[in-house]
């Protein structure tokens, strides 16, 4: 089994990109965002975490569970709240990505197992998988896709921009970058020859 982490700037085209891997066959997809929210279901270890570092009236829902409005407020009001965030999230997913992978090669039924990350790089998943994947789209086009889908203002996606990694960034710490300036089938193409080559 080949693992391959895929990253990629917000607004880059990854969820196309992994719609198609994951109709292959003997491939399982993997997000570390869903991860995240499955750990932070009421009874985890997560949870408790959080509750206990941002107070519970602050963020949670009447009936248990988090106001993920509030507790997106609090988070980012400040960069100290961001980081005891991450801190507290970013290796209960690390974690759980790395024991999931071991399973997966313990049952050998997989041929391709994909993970798909923001911060796949600042968090070194290069040491769990295989291999790791750019996808590489020109920021004029990200600008407005995230514009036109998600209604954001073109100073948000500056901002967002700007917190992310640099292209240079990406491409040196990935062994393969599929162009994703194209068209779709492009992009499918560069993907399929990179398989091949693994």
């Amino acid at each position: 089994m080949k693992f391959i982490g895929i990253t990629g700037g917000v607004g880059a085209g990854k969820s196309e990109i992994l719609s198609y891997l994951a109709k292959k066959p003997d491939t399982a997809v993997m997000l570390a965002d869903e991860i995240a929210h499955e750990l932070m279901e009421p009874g985890t270890e997560c949870y408790d975490k959080i509750v206990e570092t941002f107070g519970a009236t602050e963020i949670c829902l009447p009936g248990g569970g988090f106001d993920r409005q509030k507790l997106a407020e609090v988070i980012f009001s400040n960069e100290r709240n961001r980081q005891r965030m991450n801190d507290i999230v970013h290796p209960a997913v690390r974690e759980c990505v790395k024991c999931r992978a071991s399973e997966e090669r313990e049952k050998g039924k997989l041929k391709l197992l994909i993970l798909e990350a923001a911060l796949l790089i600042e968090e070194h998943y290069d040491e769990i998988c295989d291999e790791l994947w750019y996808i590489y789209t020109r920021e004029s086009i990200r600008e407005e896709r995230l514009m036109k889908s998600r209604s954001y203002t073109r100073e948000k996606v500056h901002q967002i921009f700007a917190s992310q990694l640099s292209e240079a960034e990406y491409r040196n710490a990935c062994r393969t970058v599929i162009d994703n300036n194209g068209t779709v089938e492009e992009a499918f193409r560069q993907i399929d020859e990179a398989l091949k080559n693994i």
